[in-house]
């Protein structure tokens, strides 16, 4: 028997890659794509499922294509993927019957402000450790039963399934036959009891979420199904999911209760691993699930920003002041001194501590504002 390999797939925010490793965790091929931003009104955030399974499947295959590693030497696939985002599909079709909407979107501020002021702040965050805010599931899947017409007969009547982008691509992956998601993407959604371990009834009834939408929510580290034959000429087990920012904090290692590891993509998140305890933070951070394996849930302290190397992005493909990210580099280190000038990047609001959701984006100096 020749060696075995791992293959991780990075669903991000911008991009699908996926990197083989070898036996001893090092790195022997990886492969990557940028996919569409849909900005269809100011504020509002979605991608094309359909496209990014097509993108993640090409850099899959690619990878193993360049590499030469056939698909009998790969031992296990694991998947990661931007949190939040939520996809609607048709059971029995397999579509979608809208785009994704990103973590990014800002399009249920309003509906926020209405769980706020039917007084279900404090139930919320009690029960999902997190706070109510548009950068959660919950009000997208929401927004889509209200505003896509039959979707709301359509979810009632056991026909709709909603998930992550996790929950996406195993269902994809596996030609359909497995809808689930583990507890690190659950716990993003704020519809998941992280105390019971269960999507918790008392906020799907006031959501009007039908529990029959959701996945069946698994340890980080299992068996999550096969992917089909037909994609890669053989069967391959899914063994590992989770969130990228809990995988983040899982890959640097923070085993231990009290380490913490910060990010530095899309967006930024440091999170702070506090083991078995369930911790409340008085500064606004959220609580949030670490990971669950072999049994035991621990659990993580996090800060979210929302932007920050999307703002190079924004540079390349809105204004087209850059042409590649590698530019921006160039052009920082040329100035010696911004003046007092600097930018805000609240493009899609303030996450934590302030959790504004109508912030926006602005470049100020010490007495004016440009934008």
């Amino acid at each position: 028997m020749g060696e075995k390999y791992v293959v991780a797939l990075d669903q991000g925010t911008t991009s699908c890659r996926a990197v083989v490793f070898d036996g001893y965790g090092r790195i022997v091929g990886k492969e990557g794509r940028e996919f569409r931003q849909i900005y269809s009104r100011p504020g509002w955030v979605e991608h094309d499922a359909e496209e990014i399974w097509e993108c993640q499947l090409s850099v899959l295959r690619k990878v193993l294509d360049t590499t030469g590693i056939k698909a009998d030497d790969i031992a296990a696939i694991g998947i990661t993927n931007q949190r939040e985002t939520v996809v609607v599909w048709n059971r029995h079709t397999g579509k979608p019957i809208y785009n994704a909407i990103v973590w990014q979107c800002r399009r249920t501020a309003s509906l926020c402000d209405e769980l706020k002021q039917r007084g279900l702040e404090d139930i919320i965050k009690k029960k999902t450790g997190l706070v109510i805010d548009a950068y959660f599931s919950a009000t997208k899947i929401c927004w889509i039963l209200e505003n896509v017409d039959g979707a709301n007969q359509m979810a009632q009547a056991g026909d709709l399934l909603a998930g992550t982008m996790d929950t996406w691509l195993i269902w994809k992956l596996t030609g359909g036959k497995v809808f689930a998601t583990d507890y690190t993407n659950a716990s993003r959604t704020m519809l998941y009891n992280i105390d019971e371990l269960c999507w918790d009834e008392e906020l799907l009834k006031e959501l009007d979420i039908p529990p029959t939408m959701l996945p069946e929510v698994k340890e980080s580290s299992g068996f999550f199904g096969m992917i089909d034959s037909k994609l890669l000429g053989r069967e391959i087990p899914i063994t590992g999911v989770a969130g990228d920012q809990q995988a983040a904090l899982f890959g640097q290692a923070c085993f231990e209760r009290g380490m913490v590891k910060n990010t530095y993509g899309t967006g930024c998140f440091i999170l702070m691993n506090t083991g078995k305890s369930r911790i409340a933070s008085n500064n606004n951070l959220l609580t949030t699930i670490a990971w669950g394996i072999g049994g035991e849930i621990e659990y993580a302290l996090e800060g979210s920003v929302f932007i920050a190397g999307a703002v190079i992005q924004w540079l390349r493909d809105e204004l087209k002041l850059i042409e590649n990210v590698a530019e921006s580099e160039k052009y920082a280190n040329r100035v010696k001194d911004t003046n007092g000038v600097y930018v805000v990047p609240a493009f899609v609001g303030l996450g934590a501590p302030y959790w504004d959701m109508y912030a926006r984006g602005a470049i100020l100096d010490q007495v004016q504002i440009f934008v």
